[in-house]
């Protein structure tokens, strides 16, 4: 029933509504054009919305017409798939029937769905239903919620939904089966997007309540959808089968919050023994006030009533049997079911019972003939329930719902005198009506009322006409509402005597009558309805007919006051009663009471008459201005009608008269008595609670707060005048540089200020502090959660529980407790991959917070019973065996339930049985167990001797092993690095001769700009040509001028931008060189590049954080702006390269590049015997005694090393290609041309080795000739390849030192015995000590290159703080960054982006030759390097530096600009950036179109210009 919104009270009836109406005027009534399929209220404004076919119209209370709109008719076919185009030849002009309407007026909402378009829903403002908010027919067969057909049923309820601690606003919908329609019964539609969730999707996927077979076999009937007590119900109809066509009522019930429709149970509702009425029509829910208990149900010529709490009952009897006993009802407690009353995924899912557990109810009314209930409406009255049914052939029914329920009246036919409402409650209804559903007001007399049997109706006895009781005066007391049956009117049957005289003393006897006399005494109005306590007012009252008697009253409280009369007017002297020690008042700041009147009237001093009922009931309000104002502002904020003032001598709130001593003018200054919490994270946003007192009157009065000095922001909505303040604050003040004196600035008082500049401080400290968790407690549990973990640390216990969030691995994980240590139980793991890897544990303080714990948790795999034992055991019976005729022994047996709980899982196992055994003799017993047991310590004492004594021989030998290899790998290291630091000291030697062989500035940012790999080496940026036709090339110079100038427009270049990196064929590759270009072409205005590139990382930055990703951020160069951040490194570091950091890069180099090459390098596959990648190792232990080894090395590489010796003053590219030369000896008059490859090669089977010096027998001292070559041989085109190719030689197979066949032959050959494979292990594990030694060898020129790039104390180059600076700037700009957030975006930006590039590609700033081989040690020294900047201090350190001012950073990127500027092709820059304008010369015009300070300065009409010119095309310029 909906809730009144008029004075009088009305009841809606589904389709329509019926209303009390106070007076005789005609009924409102609303007429629509097309039939009425739906009608819902808002119960917030009384609004109805009706769903008609085509139509859907908003009315007032009074059913006017405020909004409409057309729904329909729509191009459609229920063959065709939405969205319907003209592709679907069947679609045609069809009627939409509505067939959902529900009000979400928590977002102003009305959820309608129709019948087109496969049953999509759409979403329409409360207010305004012409005002569309939601439609969508492009999501598929997820968004089809009602259904196409007009005789399907639809109905829904609203709900909500928890994910990840999220609540979603959803309905639920119930529905029948149609051809075209969802197969879902039931489903739950969301009202938002939400991951991968649309609009109206469905959102829980439970294939056994909703599978097609379930569908195809049962038809069902939805007729009605409540909620009550957490759960959901559904009542329908449905047949047992397609030729099977009668039907069954069912009700069934699930939990509102269900994620999988785990509690889902049915339950089949009778009416009659025999279940003659077996189909429901409508329903309406009521809770009745004279059970206290809901009913349910109407069905279709009778009513039948079902208490709530029976059908609650027998449901849960349903679950009990399913859950634990067997399917079997009973009445006995039913753990299970109570336990786990939402289901759960583990326990079984539907339930129904079967058709002899039906609920049965005999039907409280039967109608005979031919009429359907097709409408109900029940609400309570005076204690009576009443049931309005509407009928088929257009009757209301008035049906009292009592012991014996009778229809005692039909509101339209008694109202109107004709059936205005015919069809109106059927679903090809036209017209609603409003209808009142009483109207006492036509019967005059007691005995028509009361004939009535109307339970809204009775005879008011003091004033003589039929009305409700509320509407009676003194209802409430004893025979003066009558109504029926029970009760009779009531008469004045005698009156003596007729009149009195003054002067004699006379009895009056009267009998009540219906009729009150003109003459009785009267009183009204009392004057004043306000009474302070404390102080005394005279009370005053209007009397009538008071003129011959002196009264006394008599109150409540039996305190008698004197009552004097003065014409007309009754003053009463209130001394005594507004005492408190003759009237207790409750300790609250004003209370109501009403004053009971008994009047005594006397003449003289005799009582001539007394009067046994109520004449005058009144309420006066008595209020004391101390109670719960403690304090002046209290005081102040009292209602002005109190008069309650502030007194400052006896500094109390109290009525005004009560204070002699003038009022202040302002209150005193504000008091803090306690704040919480005490302690805050560092980065602040957590709220904190100043409690007090004077702390303002009204929120606006709180001026300013601080905390420890710190401004904090004012929550206004949670202000409580005078006592409480709360407020978030901000981030702690950082702590100036160690040399500054300071104060310690992370603790410190509240200061609040309110109006007036008053001001008031604690006494309490507020003390900023970092929380450090260390430690979690277990460190796995399963993956179904409910596992309880401890987290401990330093200063936990900062801020509040409610503060705090800890996730597992982003699992939320709810706070269980909170202190020094910090409880939680976690969440259910959503994760694949079980176990899962290790998990972070992070606890996020307020919003800005957020701590990971070292330490890691694990979800492990959830625990799985497979067996338990023992089955069974015995148990003694204390009762005696009995005996039987047939001597049958009956044992004592026992059955207890075997349970697991682990987690939030529970899970019932099996039943163990308790049985005594028969008897055994004991002497049988002992030697039987004894006996097997000595022989079984016996043989395992023996073989334990002999295993340890072989464990013992086998770690002597073992410990003896790893002795040798350890003294072997620490003789090798320092041999080495003795060796290694011999040739460095020779080659530093003659880097004070040649120097270093840095790069010119052209080609080293043509190596980081446009050579990231090696397909580019004639790329035109390298090469400066292109290919421009001589008469054209002043044209296009000047043009290429003007297209520069546009570029310096940051209108144009953002807008240029944004379109390339809108268009799906710009990837990421493009990106990268139109970034590298437009570097070329600005810069000579590099101030001018830097501002570009800080407006597009603050695009990118915003994305990156409102998507809730920051950390990812310049990760990758995707984009162009991080790819200009790469180029403008590159370019601001370059000198400090050539300063600082190029040295001992160069120096790691050259050791690497010696250590790893003095040894057999494998030129096939490209393995050492020395490196720093394990994968690069060369399986063989193979020794070589001289610089160039007669045996391992190839010709190539003795041509190399040769090179290497005679031109190591001179850089890579001045010398001579190992191509370009050939190696000849000349063991006497002639010579030998040596190569790789030839007819002499050794052939291994289809295996061909590399020659080497030992191959062709040239001894020590030979002669080798270097000579260089006209006509070079063909070589394989990758630069770093060592195989020299004969025509004659290609279909062999080559290799050099080892064959990729040998280890596997070497793996087959040792498949003899374990020992063997245990051997081969071992071995190879010996040769990664190798990697141990050339670590330690190189440890040193490591430990210098990273000493100076990561030593803050050092030089740090002025970009680098600049950028840094501006990074933490923004940071504070945005709540979801912190300080882990900004540590990765600097690494990504410095150490990722540049100097891991630097250091894997050192010939990008020197000029040399990395090898294969060099290079996959380079990369392991890289992946260093990024692990060494998670750990330094180098970012604190540059934070303390003194800041780059923008001036600053102009003038250093000006003097760079001015130094190499013309160093650039870039005017080749300038063409190669136009053909990007060309190419996407359409959509660039269109968006420069659409930018109004784009068209301010003309930009489109000079791209147009610079096209015509370099395109030589002319056009309508």
């Amino acid at each position: 029933m909906m809730e009144p919104w008029w004075p009088c009270q009305f009841a809606l009836i589904t389709l329509a509504t019926v209303y009390l109406t106070c007076s005789n005027a005609k009924n409102a009534e609303f007429l629509s054009d097309t039939l009425i399929n739906n009608v819902v209220a808002d119960p917030r404004t009384g609004r109805l919305y009706i769903g008609a076919v085509n139509g859907l119209y908003q009315l007032n209370p009074n059913l006017e017409l405020e909004s409409r709109t057309e729904t329909g008719p729509k191009r459609d076919n229920r063959q065709c798939t939405p969205p319907v185009t003209d592709a679907c030849e069947e679609a045609v002009d069809t009627d939409n029937h509505n067939k959902l309407l529900l009000v979400h007026s928590a977002k102003d909402m009305l959820v309608v769905c129709g019948s087109v378009f496969r049953g999509i829903c759409s979403l329409r403002n409360l207010s305004n239903v012409e005002q569309l908010l939601y439609f969508s027919d492009t999501k598929g067969e997820k968004s089809y919620v009602a259904s196409a057909e007009e005789s399907v049923s639809v109905v829904g309820v609203m709900s909500f939904f928890t994910k990840d601690r999220d609540n979603f606003t959803v309905f639920l919908v119930g529905k029948g089966y149609g051809s075209h329609d969802s197969t879902k019964l039931i489903s739950t539609r969301i009202l938002q997007d939400y991951g991968d969730w649309v609009v109206f999707d469905s959102i829980i996927e439970a294939s056994a309540v909703q599978a097609n077979p379930f569908v195809l076999r049962y038809l069902h009937d939805f007729r009605f959808a409540f909620k009550d007590g957490g759960f959901v119900y559904f009542l329908f109809s449905r047949t047992l089968g397609v030729q099977d066509t009668k039907n069954f009522t069912f009700i069934s019930r699930m939990c509102e919050d269900d994620q999988g429709y785990y509690s889902y149970t049915e339950l089949q509702l009778n009416c009659s023994a025999t279940n003659k009425y077996n189909k429901v029509q409508v329903m309406m829910m009521h809770a009745s006030s004279t059970v206290g208990e809901r009913y349910r149900c109407c069905f279709w010529l009778f009513v039948g009533m079902y208490p709530l709490q029976s059908i609650n009952k027998r449901l849960v009897e349903i679950i009990g049997a399913c859950y634990s006993d067997n399917g079997i009802i009973n009445k006995k407690a039913h753990n299970m079911a109570l336990k786990y009353k939402c289901g759960a995924e583990f326990l079984p899912s539907p339930l129904a019972s079967k058709a002899e557990f039906a609920l049965t109810t005999e039907p409280s009314l039967i109608r005979k003939g031919h009429m359907t209930a097709v409408a109900v409406a029940v609400a309570a009255e005076t204690g009576h329930a009443v049931a309005f049914v509407g009928t088929a052939n257009g009757e209301v029914l008035k049906v009292h719902l009592s012991a014996h329920p009778e229809v005692y009246g039909r509101a339209l036919g008694e109202v109107t005198g004709d059936k205005v409402n015919k069809d109106l409650l059927s679903a090809l209804s036209l017209q609603i009506t409003k209808v009142p559903v009483q109207a006492c007001h036509q019967k005059t007399d007691c005995q028509a009322c009361v004939t009535m049997k109307d339970p809204y109706c009775g005879w008011c006895v003091l004033e003589g006409k039929c009305t409700r009781k509320q509407e009676c005066g003194g209802s409430n007391e004893e025979n003066t509402w009558l109504w029926s049956p029970n009760q009779q009117c009531v008469k004045i049957e005698a009156f003596n005597p007729p009149n009195l005289k003054r002067e004699r003393e006379s009895k009056c006897e009267q009998a009540v009558s219906s009729d009150p006399s003109d003459s009785c005494p009267q009183f009204e109005a009392p004057e004043p309805l306000l009474i302070p306590v404390g102080f005394e007012i005279p009370i005053s009252f209007q009397g009538r007919n008071l003129e011959i008697y002196a009264v006394r009253l008599r109150l409540m409280k039996h305190t008698e006051l004197t009552v004097t009369q003065e014409g007309g007017i009754i003053p009463i002297c209130s001394n005594h009663f507004l005492s408190s020690s003759f009237f207790p008042l409750p300790f609250l700041p004003s209370f109501s009471f009403t004053l009971l009147f008994f009047s005594v009237f006397s003449f003289g001093s005799s009582i001539i008459f007394i009067l046994s009922f109520l004449f005058f009931s009144s309420s006066v309000v008595l209020y004391n201005c101390s109670v719960k104002r403690e304090d002046c502002s209290l005081c102040k904020h009292a209602d002005s009608k109190y008069h309650c003032v502030w007194c400052a001598t006896s500094q109390t709130c109290v009525y005004r008269d009560l204070c002699l001593s003038p009022q202040p003018a302002q209150c005193p200054n504000p008091e803090i008595t306690d704040i919480i919490p005490r302690f805050g994270p560092l980065n602040g946003r957590i709220a904190v609670t100043i409690k007090g007192s004077n702390m303002g009157i009204k929120k606006e009065d709180i001026k300013k707060i601080t905390v420890a000095g710190v401004d904090c922001v004012h929550q206004e909505d949670r202000y409580s005048v005078s006592t409480s303040v709360v407020c978030e604050i901000g981030p702690a003040k950082r702590d100036p540089p160690s040399d500054v004196p300071f104060e310690p600035r992370n603790q410190g008082a509240v200061t609040v200020q309110v109006e007036g500049g008053r001001t008031g401080t604690s006494r309490v400290i507020f003390t900023y502090r970092d929380p450090k968790p260390d430690s979690v407690e277990p460190a796995k549990g399963p993956a179904a959660g409910g596992t309880v973990i401890t987290i401990q640390g330093e200063d936990l216990d900062t801020a509040t529980k409610d503060d705090i969030a800890v996730t597992v691995g982003g699992v939320s994980c709810e706070v269980l407790s909170f202190g020094t240590e910090i409880t939680c139980k976690t969440g259910r793991y959503r994760g694949q991959k079980v176990p899962s890897d290790a998990l972070t544990v992070s606890v996020k303080y307020g919003k800005n917070t957020t701590k990971d714990v070292p330490s890691a948790y694990q979800y492990s795999e959830n625990p799985k019973i497979t067996d338990y034992n023992p089955k069974d055991s015995f148990v003694w019976c204390s009762e005696k065996h009995q005996m039987f005729s047939l001597s049958l022994k009956f044992r004592c047996i026992e059955m207890l339930s075997l349970q697991v709980k682990f987690g939030h899982g529970e899970w019932l196992v099996g039943s163990v049985y308790y049985a005594r055994k028969d008897d055994i003799p004991l002497a049988i017993i002992i030697p039987s167990v004894i006996v097997p047991m000595l022989l079984f310590i016996a043989v395992s004492v023996y073989c334990y001797r002999r295993k340890s004594q072989q464990a013992e021989r086998e770690y002597e030998k073992v410990k003896h092993q790893l002795e040798n290899l350890e003294e072997s790998v620490r003789d090798r290291c320092k041999k080495e690095f003795t060796d290694l630091m011999i040739e460095m000291e020779d080659h530093t030697s003659d880097l004070s001769e040649a120097r270093i062989p840095f790069l010119d500035y052209k080609t080293y940012t043509d190596r980081n700009f446009f050579l990231p790999s090696k397909d580019r080496a004639n790329d035109t940026m390298i090469t400066g040509k292109i290919q421009i036709p001589e008469p054209r090339r002043a044209t296009v110079s000047q043009a290429l001028n003007q297209f520069s100038n546009l570029l310096n427009s940051k209108t144009f270049l953002i807008n240029f931008i944004r379109t390339l990196e809108s268009r799906p064929d710009f990837n990421a590759r493009a990106r990268g060189y139109f970034a590298s270009l437009l570097t070329v072409a600005l810069h000579g205005k590099l101030e001018y590049y830097t501002d570009i590139m800080r407006t597009l990382l603050l695009e990118l930055m915003d994305e990156h954080v409102q998507s809730k990703n920051p950390k990812l951020m310049l990760r990758r160069s995707e984009t162009v702006v991080e790819r200009m951040l790469c180029n403008w490194m590159s370019i601001c570091l370059y000198q400090f390269l050539r300063d600082t950091a190029g040295e001992p890069l160069y120096k790691l180099f050259k050791a690497l590049k010696h250590q790893v090459e003095k040894g057999p390098v494998d030129a096939k596959m490209k393995k050492a015997k020395y490196t720093l990648n394990d994968t690069g190792l060369l399986g063989d232990d193979v020794e070589y005694s001289v610089l160039v080894s007669k045996q391992y090395f190839c010709i190539l590489q003795v041509k190399e090393k040769i090179i290497d010796q005679v031109y190591r003053n001179l850089p890579y590219s001045q010398r001579p290609k190992v191509e370009s030369v050939a190696l000849e000896w000349r063991p006497g008059s002639t010579g030998q041309i040596l190569s790789d490859l030839d007819l002499t090669s050794q052939k291994e089977g289809r295996w061909k080795r590399l020659n080497t010096l030992a191959h062709y027998n040239v001894r020590d001292n030979a002669t080798l000739v270097l000579s260089r070559v006209l006509h070079t041989q063909s070589f394989h085109q990758h630069q770093d390849s060592y195989e020299e190719k004969n025509a004659l030689l290609e279909d062999d197979n080559t290799f050099h030192l080892v064959r990729p066949a040998d280890e596997i032959d070497e793996v087959k050959s040792k498949r003899g015995s374990m020992k063997d494979k245990a051997m081969t292990k071992a071995i190879t594990e010996i040769y990664l000590t190798r990697l141990l030694s050339v670590k330690g060898t190189l440890q040193q020129f490591v430990d210098d290159f990273f000493r100076s790039v990561l030593c803050s104390s050092s030089v740090v180059p002025p970009a680098v703080k600049y950028f840094f600076d501006f990074l933490d700037e923004q940071a504070l700009r945005h709540d979801n960054v912190d300080e882990e957030t900004l540590h990765i975006w600097k690494t990504n930006s410095l150490p990722l982006r540049f100097w891991v590039n630097i250091l894997r590609n050192p010939h990008f700033i020197v000029d040399v030759h990395v090898t294969e081989v060099v290079d996959a040690s380079l990369h392991v020294i890289a992946q260093t390097f990024m692990d060494a900047c998670t750990k330094t201090d180098y970012y604190k350190g540059i934070r303390q530096m003194v800041p780059v001012s923008d001036q600053d950073m102009n003038t250093h990127l000006a003097e760079v600009s001015r130094q190499h500027t013309d160093k650039l092709n870039t005017q080749v820059a300038l063409h190669q950036l136009y053909q990007y304008a060309s190419k996407y010369y359409d959509v660039i015009i269109q968006s420069l179109d659409e930018d109004p300070a784009a068209q301010n300065k003309q930009l489109t009409l000079r791209l147009q210009q610079i096209a015509a010119a370099l395109e030589n095309k002319v056009t309508d310029l």
